[in-house]
């Protein structure tokens, strides 16, 4: 039998109700005693925040999450609001109650579209491909447990009728159009509601930011009866598949209060509050267990297949491993990782030590300095050693004395002619004349220039070594490029729209086009007297505006143009701006904001 609680007052009595309850009672009354704790030890500076959200029951502690989450979460799209509120919202606490209230609702609505947007772009995928391709989603790509049921289909469709891969074919084709037509219809039913909250916000903002002790009871009642037509449309949506054993969707509806009274007791306000906000919670689970049977299937659920054959390799490799390591008396992997490691060792100091000693060398050091030093002292003694034989023979053949200024070029012309002349009688000058003098002359010259050429390719090698180093230096920069391509794409992973790139960039200029389609589909609704369907395009085009709100805000920021889009995405939102004028707000963002602009037309 459960022991009900102990006064607060007596501390006795809560001692002897635990050493009667079960080991298991006490236990499972530890979460509730710890919660009281720890909200007790909170401070606040507002005495009447959390009441708004504190329910009857302690264990039921949805409202308090819910609004523990609001004061964290990332601004988006603001309510339809006077600019000249803004600060007397922050002062009023009734008003400020209700509008949280509306944000949290938005919150959860626009968070829900979300996850209904992302299945609807992938079922839409799955329809749009082939017949192979749908195949193989429903025997791949949907689990084992439906690998299992399409293989075994599969074969009786084939044993009985012979068509068995139109049959995979055909029932793909059913299940992507009834898992659509149930997102479709939800996306409409949200996104009306949507429209409705943020369209009765914008029609009663004068109560609800007024300050008055109105503005709480007008927000209760006005979202009590945006509930209950939610209520009402969950109800008969045909398209959406329910479960023979779920359990249709109730609010619960607010306590009979005189709504025209000035002001609510704070416990039928606390009341009223605890009520929206555990429809909320409701709500949540309700579309959480409708969005399980026609969702995007998860990763690990799309991927088994890979996922399995890794697993498998992974065994097989450990079970490799596990035959070469000490564990059964072998030394190979000890081997291995010291062949690694020297290799490692060797290839640091081929490619990354030794070019970049090189290149710092290089860089401190210019070509004249090296060439001024690197003259070869043999190349300097055969040089005056040919003009000191070019010298005495000159001096000789001519019989006078040369004067000190005369250079190489002519006295090797001297020599030349010389040679001319004593080639005439080749025979007998070779033994008495002056050709034998002149030829090793003109071999000491041939020697001179080789040993110079060889001493200019040299400089030339060495001028270049800084391009030799950095061509050893090449494999470890492309591995340093590589893991820093790899670091930069798992960071900027799954950002979208927000992050940084020409995809990033792309993506949000696609929801700007998505606002406007949305923009042009509300004025056609409009136009041809459907307002309930004009009531969904705007509610889809608040849910693009606001994607685009949290899209650029950041990049916004940086440039400066935060302030001035803020403002032209919050009057495309308005209720009461034309679409004319709101298609000429969108042209201009497109136009004239820098994070918006495509890559190409940047300066």
């Amino acid at each position: 039998m459960e022991v009900p609680p102990p006064p607060d007052g007596d501390p006795t009595a809560d001692m002897k109700s635990t050493a009667d309850r079960k080991p298991l009672e006490i236990v499972l009354s530890y979460p509730g005693r710890i919660w009281r704790a720890v909200a007790g030890a909170i401070p606040s500076p507002d005495p009447n925040l959390l009441s708004k959200i504190r329910i009857p029951n302690v264990s039921s502690l949805s409202g308090l999450s819910i609004l523990l989450r609001s004061q964290r979460r990332r601004h988006g799209l603001p309510l339809p609001l006077h600019t000249t509120s803004v600060h007397s919202i922050r002062v009023m606490g009734d008003a400020s109650k209700s509008l949280v209230i509306f944000e949290d609702i938005m919150e959860h609505v626009l968070s829900h579209l979300h996850s209904i947007q992302k299945s609807l772009l992938f079922w839409q995928s799955r329809a749009e491909g082939t017949s192979s391709q749908k195949i193989y989603f429903m025997v791949f790509e949907r689990g084992p447990r439906a690998f299992a049921k399409e293989m075994y289909q599969f074969v009786i469709s084939l044993a009985s009728q012979g068509s068995s891969i139109q049959y995979l074919s055909d029932s793909a084709s059913d299940m992507v159009a009834s898992k659509l037509a149930a997102l479709t219809s939800l996306q409409h039913i949200f996104s009306t509601f949507l429209a409705e909250v943020y369209l009765e916000v914008n029609q009663y903002r004068g109560v609800l930011t007024e300050g008055s002790e109105k503005s709480l009871s007008t927000a209760l009642v006005l979202i009590d009866g945006l509930f209950s037509k939610l209520e009402a449309s969950l109800s008969h949506a045909n398209e959406i598949k329910k479960d023979d054993n779920s359990v249709a969707l109730q609010f619960q509806k607010l306590p009979q209060v005189d709504i025209e009274r000035p002001q609510w007791t704070e416990a039928e306000a606390n009341t009223a509050t605890n009520l929206i906000y555990q429809n909320l919670q409701r709500l949540n689970l309700y579309l959480a267990s409708l969005l399980s049977t026609c969702q995007k299937p998860k990763k690990l659920t799309t991927y088994w297949v890979r996922y399995t054959v890794g697993a498998v390799g992974l065994s097989a490799c450990s079970i490799w491993l596990l035959k070469h390591s000490r564990l059964m008396g072998s030394s190979d992997i000890d081997n291995w990782i010291k062949d690694a490691k020297e290799s490692m060792c060797v290839f640091w100091e081929e490619h990354v030590e030794m070019p970049l000693i090189s290149i710092r060398d290089e860089l401190f050091e210019t070509f004249k300095t090296r060439q001024k030093d690197s003259i070869d002292l043999e190349v300097q003694l055969n040089t005056d050693a040919l003009h000191r034989m070019l010298v005495a023979f000159c001096e000789q053949t001519k019989g006078q004395q040369l004067p000190l200024n005369v250079t190489d070029q002519q006295l090797m012309e001297i020599v030349m002619a010389r040679y001319e002349k004593e080639m005439m009688h080749p025979v007998q000058n070779l033994f008495n004349g002056e050709l034998a003098r002149a030829m090793l002359i003109q071999i000491q010259r041939l020697k001179l220039d080789l040993e110079t050429a060889m001493l200019e390719l040299d400089q030339i090698l060495k001028a270049n070594q800084i391009n030799f180093a950095t061509l050893a230096a090449l494999p470890a920069c492309f591995i340093v490029f590589l893991l820093i391509g790899l670091m930069r794409a798992w960071l900027l992973h799954d950002k979208g729209a927000e992050g940084r790139g020409r995809i990033a960039r792309c993506q949000r200029r696609l929801l700007l086009v998505e606002v406007e389609k949305r923009l042009m589909e509300f004025q056609a609704c409009m136009d041809r007297g459907m307002d309930e369907e004009a009531r969904c395009r705007f509610g889809l085009m608040l849910y693009s505006l606001d994607r685009l709100y949290k899209a650029v805000e950041w990049h916004a920021k940086e440039t400066g143009e935060w302030i001035s889009l803020k403002k032209d995405i919050v009057d495309i939102a308005k209720p009461d701006m034309g679409t004319v004028q709101k298609l000429a707000v969108v042209s201009r963002v497109e136009r004239m904001y820098d994070c918006l602009l495509p890559s190409s037309n940047r300066l």
